[in-house]
């Protein structure tokens, strides 16, 4: 197997793996979403016309070629991957209530929550019927690991939403709920390729492995953006996350700390606005909580790297899925 240093000097970088992937996915997802009812579609390429970085759908094209198979027999469920994907953003959009995704207006903002909801309904819906057209048992396989990930995301979310009720939360918990929130897609995408193409179970689990931890360490960076991220750079306003009082990954290690003075325990507790959101962030950097969120996440970019160990992976697309972990964990927004 390849060594985890190893570094293939003609191995393309993260970006262009991700543009390859585009190019091979997003015109295959614009063909799909012709099946659907007229009277949806508007909507839906108004939100697919944003654009993405296809991270998932790359991850899936990536996982059949580190196992021996030609990526072009893998579009299917790089399709497949992106459909849920984009389900979810929508159903996201209007429970977090932003109006704006990738500098366009949400779909929900422009045409309405109702077209919004059926729209993430019938991108789910299309996933699994393209997986199942021929119901091959991998294509099957497929459907049902798609299924799984696609109910632990959406039981991740709801988990996130009554968090935001509680007033304490372990470090553990905020853990387990990103694991189904972000981790579950990601650990499908990373084995979904694979599995189509007939890899040993070994290979898929060594995979999954790889996705789901490298969807940790993704929101530990995205919760951190959500607290110290700059505002021209991620488009959000500063300390969003503390605004809309959401138990992201540093308030969780907040409240666990003892070193966290009662003051900040009652500032995150209150509303927040203008000034107090930068002083509580400064607050929350001053306890070591960056730094803490930070060698989470690092924790785990190094739990996934070493699970691509346990499997006889093709050296280039191996060396590209540590490119793209490393670049999806290095983001700024």
């Amino acid at each position: 197997m390849t060594p985890p240093t190893m570094i293939l000097e003609d191995a393309p970088s993260a970006v262009e793996t991700l543009q390859r992937a585009s190019g091979l996915v997003a015109p295959a997802l614009n063909d799909v979403v012709a099946r659907l009812s007229p009277e949806l579609q508007p909507a839906i390429r108004h939100h697919l016309g944003g654009g993405g970085k296809f991270v998932r759908a790359g991850l899936v094209l990536l996982s059949a070629a580190a196992t021996g198979a030609g990526e072009e027999g893998a579009v299917l469920g790089a399709v497949a991957i992106e459909l849920v994907h984009n389900f979810s953003l929508l159903h996201d959009d209007i429970i977090d209530g932003d109006t704006e995704r990738r500098h366009r207006p949400t779909v929900w903002a422009k045409f309405g929550v109702g077209q919004a909801l059926i729209a993430g309904d019938a991108l789910v819906v299309l996933a699994l019927q393209l997986l199942l057209d021929e119901p091959t048992p991998e294509r099957t396989n497929a459907a049902a690991r798609l299924a799984s990930a696609t109910q632990a995301m959406i039981a991740g979310q709801a988990e996130d939403m009554a968090m935001e009720r509680r007033e304490s939360l372990s470090v553990e918990e905020c853990l387990e709920m990103e694991a189904g929130k972000t981790g579950a897609l990601l650990s499908c995408a990373a084995a979904l390729g694979a599995v189509l193409s007939g890899a040993p179970e070994g290979a898929v689990d060594a995979l999954a492995d790889f996705g789901r931890h490298l969807g940790i360490a993704f929101q530990a960076i995205d919760d951190l953006l959500g607290v110290w991220g700059e505002p021209a750079v991620t488009g959000k306003p500063v300390g969003s996350d503390l605004i809309r009082h959401k138990k992201s990954l540093p308030v969780a290690i907040a409240l666990a700390s003892q070193q966290v003075p009662e003051r900040l325990r009652r500032l995150l507790a209150g509303d927040l606005a203008g000034r107090d959101v930068e002083m509580v962030a400064r607050m929350l950097e001053d306890c070591g909580v960056r730094e803490a969120t930070m060698a989470i996440g690092e924790a785990h970019l190094q739990a996934a790297l070493e699970a691509l160990d346990r499997a006889v992976l093709v050296a280039r697309p191996r060396a590209e899925l540590v490119a793209v972990a490393r670049y999806v964990t290095a983001r700024d927004r």
